[in-house]
């Protein structure tokens, strides 16, 4: 329920009118028959959602049971996804020439050389050392911030 002041006039909610010449009124028209098409028809076309919402809605009315679903077609063969990328893998390595030794896990993952494996881990752990000269700053810093922000006694 509304008050008479929250209740706004219909009238405000109207588009301002608009002029239109005739031969804007012939192209939208002439628009809208070019988009328009009759050859919806056929089986493709049939909704036979609604008309299953429809039969539900009816036996439901005069308290028949519901109607049963049927069996959906079937969809086609269902494939075993790992074997038809291993069979992948197997045929492209093939054409390249590789052996088939090697695991779909293994090709994700690039390999290093000896020299780059080396260059890798120096800056590893220098980045492990900074960063745990760091962690220990953190800490002290938080246990300094700790102690000041204590809570004083309440006073009786």
């Amino acid at each position: 329920m509304r008050w008479p002041d929250e209740i706004r006039d219909p009238a405000e909610l109207l588009p301002p009118p608009v002029e239109l010449s005739d031969d804007e009124i012939e192209g939208a028209l002439a628009l809208m028959d070019s988009m328009t098409r009759e050859d919806l028809e056929g089986e493709e076309f049939h909704d036979s959602y609604t008309e299953a919402v429809a039969k539900i809605i009816e036996s439901k009315r005069e308290d028949r049971p519901l109607p049963e679903v049927p069996e959906p077609k079937e969809q086609g063969q269902v494939l075993d996804l790992m074997a038809a990328l291993q069979g992948s893998v197997a045929k492209a390595q093939a054409s390249r020439g590789e052996t088939a030794d090697a695991d779909v896990h293994d090709l994700a993952q690039p390999k290093k050389t000896a020299a780059a494996r080396k260059s890798t881990k120096k800056t590893s752990a220098k980045k492990t050392t900074a960063a745990a000269g760091d962690a220990k700053k953190a800490s002290a810093a938080k246990k300094t911030a700790k102690k000041t922000a204590a809570r004083r006694p309440r006073s009786a």
